[in-house]
């Protein structure tokens, strides 16, 4: 009797822990999905579709953004413009309906024809509580009812935001932690901030030999963890860095991507890392190079070190940053070309053409295909591994800077006038 209780209990556990697991993998809480990485586990994602064929749903935004939805079971979080001097964060039902919009922000800054502007940044959720950082400085947790937990500007509290453009750091989320980047001409610092109260556990001012518009960048953080390590990287002023997550400290610290012997000036950072267990791909700009890091015990200055596996000299995205599965590095350049790569050896399997036009939103992977979005709103779809393979191409007629979301079974992108939720419909 013992045994079946025994067994019966194990039994539910396990039902317990699959779902609670797979809801968890479903949601798309942060900027590029569970683990900041652009990976989707869903199976059934989308793969053709037009602004009316496979769309579940069509909601008018007041604004415009390029700002990534995040996604948490039933409820889908983003900010926008609204206007030309307010900014909101909005909760939207998986259904479509609009539950509730709460100011954030006042001011607007539209750069590089509406490219971004100040509701850039992404929000990020814990399933409990949303968090959304603004170009204006403006930080706010709220609940998921639309309550509003705090409020703080972090411009006024580290400085103004000097850039050539708009502040476009999305924060991460860990744990109690909410860690933020502000790389630019009047501060370079990582911050800890404490996620239910936004007052700072610690601060750490990042050093840089980065001049002119190098000072700036529109990158964001990532976290690297493996069995053994775990830790911040932080990406922009000519160098990658490592970052203690108990107080900042730098770990390791990785240049070469703006080799002073031919120093670019406009060399500001884009495009952020991407991280897989043994592997750090760090892009730069302007067609330079692109690393790929062994994170595993690097300390100190690792440029052109045993920690530095392989080094790509040309080719890396200009804003897209890259993807890594199955072995293989996507990048995604600003052209519409896509370059595979061996994530070993940095060996190309192919550079081919998809849609000739400026990519602005970052890749993402879902049942074996990898999203490309072009700023004109088309999203061609292709085939992942070794041969190149365009699977679908679709065209929603209307200007995407966002990269897209997958929840569900649902495909959300979010264009300049709309949140399309994509998929079949019940």
């Amino acid at each position: 009797m013992q045994k079946q209780i025994l067994r019966c209990t194990l039994i539910l556990l396990l039902a317990v822990f699959t779902v609670m697991t797979n809801g968890f993998a479903d949601n798309w809480q942060q900027w590029r999905g569970t683990h900041n990485d652009g990976i989707s586990q869903e199976t059934n994602a989308p793969i053709e579709w037009s602004q009316t064929e496979n769309v579940k749903w069509r909601l008018p935004l007041p604004g415009e953004a390029a700002s990534t939805p995040v996604v948490w079971e039933d409820k889908i979080f983003l900010t926008s413009a609204e206007g030309d001097s307010v900014l909101v964060l909005m909760c939207i039902s998986t259904e479509g309906e609009e539950l509730w919009k709460q100011t954030l922000g006042h001011g607007n800054r539209r750069v590089r024809g509406g490219e971004a502007n100040f509701a850039a940044p992404s929000p990020v959720t814990d399933g409990e509580h949303v968090w959304a950082f603004l170009g204006t400085g403006d930080l706010a947790c709220y609940d998921f009812d639309g309550n509003q937990v705090w409020h703080t500007n972090i411009a006024d509290r580290y400085g103004e935001f000097r850039l050539g453009f708009v502040m476009s750091s999305t924060p991460v989320l860990d744990k109690d932690q909410l860690y933020i980047q502000l790389i630019h001409s009047n501060a370079w610092l990582v911050l800890a901030l404490d996620k239910m109260t936004g007052k700072e556990i610690w601060k750490h001012d990042r050093k840089s030999d980065a001049t002119a518009e190098c000072e700036h960048a529109y990158t964001s953080p990532i976290l690297y963890r493996d069995a053994e390590r775990e830790y911040l990287v932080v990406h922009g002023a000519d160098y990658v860095t490592a970052h203690n997550l108990e107080d900042g400290s730098e770990i390791w610290r990785c240049g070469g991507l703006n080799p002073i012997s031919s120093y670019n000036y406009s060399l500001r950072l884009v495009a952020s890392p991407v991280a897989t267990e043994g592997l750090i791909i760090v892009p730069s700009a302007k067609n330079g190079p692109v690393l790929g890091i062994n994170p595993a015990a690097a300390s100190g200055d690792i440029t052109d070190s045993e920690w530095q596996i392989w080094k790509r000299q040309q080719g890396t995205p200009d804003v897209p940053s890259p993807l890594i599965h199955d072995g293989l590095v996507y990048l995604c350049r600003e052209n519409g070309d896509l370059i595979c790569l061996d994530a070993e050896t940095g060996e190309q399997y192919y550079r081919q053409r998809t849609h000739r036009h400026r990519h602005r939103a970052s890749p993402v992977y879902a049942n074996g295909h990898i999203y490309l979005t072009a700023r004109d709103g088309v999203i061609t779809v292709v085939k992942a591994g070794r041969e190149f393979e365009i699977v679908a191409s679709n065209a929603m007629g209307e200007d995407i800077a966002a990269s897209p979301a997958i929840a569900n079974g649902t495909l959300y992108l979010r264009s300049y006038q709309a949140l399309y939720a994509i998929g079949a419909k019940k």
